[in-house]
């Protein structure tokens, strides 16, 4: 499972049309969407093969360039995963150091917790997971 641009060992993973990190790709929509730019599908759609099990990491670069584009840079980044298992807690901090040198910014800018869905839905069922993010840019 990749989580935060960490590989994380446990017995599932996540299905998607790229590498289906759901921590980047919500910090992907957070920025593009703090900027105005549409979102992550606008720009890597899953109907185009070059982004096929692509790295996570490489669509947050090319984010992060994009916001450079339009005279913008990154503030500070808040992550929420929901997710019944496996326990993130000891992978955050390799989380939020990966995150750091894709984005340029400080570890302690960026903020990732995360929280189970008390065994509800198909989260709570070990079926899926959600990340919601929060995101600061700043004109440059």
């Amino acid at each position: 499972m990749i989580l935060g641009g960490v590989s994380i060992p446990y017995s599932k993973g996540l299905s998607g049309h790229s590498d289906a990190d759901v921590i980047i790709h919500a910090i992907c929509d957070a920025l593009l969407g703090a900027a105005g730019l549409r979102d992550i599908g606008f720009h890597f759609p899953d109907t185009d093969k070059q982004y096929k099990n692509i790295d996570s990491k490489v669509l947050l670069k090319e984010v992060v360039l994009q916001l450079a584009g339009k005279n913008y840079k990154v503030g500070n980044i808040d992550v929420t995963l929901c997710l019944e298992q496996p326990r993130i807690n000891p992978h955050i901090p390799a989380m939020k150091k990966a995150l750091a040198a894709v984005i340029g910014i400080a570890e302690e800018d960026i903020s990732i917790k995360a929280t189970t869905n008390e065994r509800l839905g198909y989260i709570g069922r070990g079926e899926g997971a959600a990340a919601y993010a929060v995101a600061l840019i700043e004109t440059t």
